[in-house]
């Protein structure tokens, strides 16, 4: 199946989707790699405010590259999702609504999509650089410092991704 669906309205979406389908999104992606992921883990181990809501939220594993002058952002292809499972079991737990990279999950992350009915789309390795034409804005919101890995707020346009793990736990990886 196709569906073009919102962001914000994605929650709703969860226990429709099924592995293979393709989801053309819509809307407010955060971008967070292993730098990002260790500091917003540090502020939630100190109880202090983060960069955005984790609740309802989908992340992106993207760095993109710096901007050229015609562009919202440079060319900003996937990076390996398996880089951020320590971390993502706990986020999900958070009511994280979707992660999006490339490649598999470990089992404790699939288990924690299903457990929180969430999913883990992908979109293409190696299409960074018309992955960037799907995005219509891009604004670093945290971390800036860790240049290409800060936390960004980016604007999607049907974005393609494919759902790579359902809310049921069906992966296109086995």
């Amino acid at each position: 199946m196709n569906y073009k669906i919102k962001c914000s309205e994605l929650r709703n979406y969860l226990n429709t989707l099924n592995v293979g389908d393709r989801v053309f999104l819509s809307g407010k992606v955060y971008t967070a790699r292993d730098a990002a992921h260790a500091r917003i883990f540090d502020l939630i181990d100190k109880g202090e405010k983060l960069p955005f809501e984790i609740k309802d939220a989908v992340i992106y594993y993207a760095g993109p590259t710096p901007t050229p002058d015609n562009l919202a952002i440079g060319s900003c292809g996937p990076t390996t999702s398996c880089r951020m499972d320590k971390f993502a079991p706990k986020l999900y737990d958070m009511r994280l609504c979707a992660t999006i990279g490339k490649g598999g999950r470990s089992k404790e992350v699939t288990e924690s999509i299903v457990r929180n009915k969430s999913v883990y789309l992908c979109a293409i390795g190696g299409a960074g650089a018309l992955a960037c034409e799907c995005i219509t804005k891009c604004d670093v919101i945290a971390f800036e410092d860790l240049g290409c890995e800060s936390v960004k707020e980016l604007e999607f346009k049907d974005f393609p991704l494919i759902v790579g793990i359902d809310s049921k736990g069906n992966s296109i990886f086995k």
